[in-house]
């Protein structure tokens, strides 16, 4: 497999003690090299601005560019340094899609600033620029079609705005309803052409393993696997943990690295392995880097040692979430 990562990442800061700071991507980091994991690591260039223009306006692109210091919003602020980092991290989701794709492994993009949050014409959330969403604008060139799961404790409400009325590009969420951005319910299925390929799995507050592993073999699975995309590529937000400190999910280090596990598989099922993955949210360093490294570990067939192993969920909170997806996405899939 390949990692994708560039220094430049650790040189972008948000506000004074903002929890989506440099010491989540160090700590990552820090925990591969201790595992002797941190290999075929693979250095991305800047985007051009015709490649961010894919999936946002020239206008808003230019914005970014010139905005100097200041908040975009409350929650995200822009430096004068935030366009080039954000157009390396943008780099770096095209690259480990592309390089997955050539060679049929699978890729963990260590990205920031994250992107699943960034709609065509406005930054929010903490993202810039949809890495993501525009990684799979370029691989629709290769193939026809392309899945988004997206695993983040929030909506990826971005990604979801840019493809809701696309037929190509397959987004499925699972989140916790009600959180921020407020977006995600489960009848929103996507519009004109795009019915249908919008799915969202809107879990409530502690749902965890059972809920997650649930949801993958009733939705996901089944509704990936009737896509047939040409690859698969994952929002992989750390903080649907149960150590989060911005969340209130309840997965485990194992439910994760198990997730991950079961995309991997199901991609060599039904496209040759192609699956790329890309850091999105996880605000309780610790966790994150242990899931994180669990998770490419596992890609390598190792394991590390875990400290967050608790399991709330062992009987499926979510089941209830998980039916009421299922009658809504029966319209449109096999179930």
């Amino acid at each position: 497999m390949s990692i994708i990562y560039h220094p430049i990442y650790l040189k972008h800061q948000q506000s004074p003690m903002h929890p989506e700071s440099p010491q989540r991507l160090e700590r990552i980091v820090e925990r591969l090299k201790s595992e002797n994991l941190f290999n075929n690591v693979l250095k991305p260039e800047k985007a051009s601005e015709e490649e961010i223009a894919l999936v946002h306006s020239l206008q808003y692109i230019d914005k970014i560019k010139n905005f100097g210091d200041g908040y975009y919003d409350p929650d995200t602020y822009v430096r004068k340094e935030t366009f080039e980092i954000a157009s390396v991290a943008v780099g770096g989701g095209i690259l480990a899609a592309e390089e997955s794709w050539k060679t049929s492994n699978p890729s963990f993009a260590l990205l920031r600033p994250p992107g699943h949050h960034a709609c065509p014409s406005r930054a929010m959330g903490f993202c810039y620029f949809n890495n993501i969403a525009i990684a799979a604008k370029k691989m629709l060139s290769k193939t026809k079609k392309v899945a988004i799961i997206d695993i983040d404790f929030h909506h990826g409400n971005g990604t979801s705005d840019i493809f809701y009325a696309s037929k190509d590009v397959l987004y499925i969420s699972t989140h916790e309803y009600g959180a921020y951005p407020g977006t995600g319910a489960a009848n929103s299925v996507g519009s004109g052409e795009g019915e249908g390929y919008t799915v969202n799995v809107p879990f409530t507050y502690g749902c965890g393993d059972a809920s997650f592993k649930m949801a993958f073999d009733e939705i996901m699975k089944p509704i990936v696997t009737q896509f047939e995309p040409g690859i698969i590529l994952v929002s992989f937000g750390g903080d649907a943990h149960y150590a989060d400190t911005l969340g209130s999910l309840a997965l485990s280090s194992p439910g994760y690295i198990s997730l991950s596990k079961d995309i991997l598989k199901l991609s060599k099922e039904i496209c040759k392995g192609r699956t790329a993955f890309y850091l999105e949210g996880g605000y309780n360093v610790d966790a994150l880097a242990e899931v994180v490294t669990g998770t490419i570990a596992s890609f390598d067939n190792k394991e590390i040692k875990l400290k967050y192993t608790d399991n709330a969920d062992t009987d499926g909170n979510g089941k209830k979430i998980v039916s009421i997806v299922k009658e809504v996405q029966k319209k449109y899939w096999r179930l």
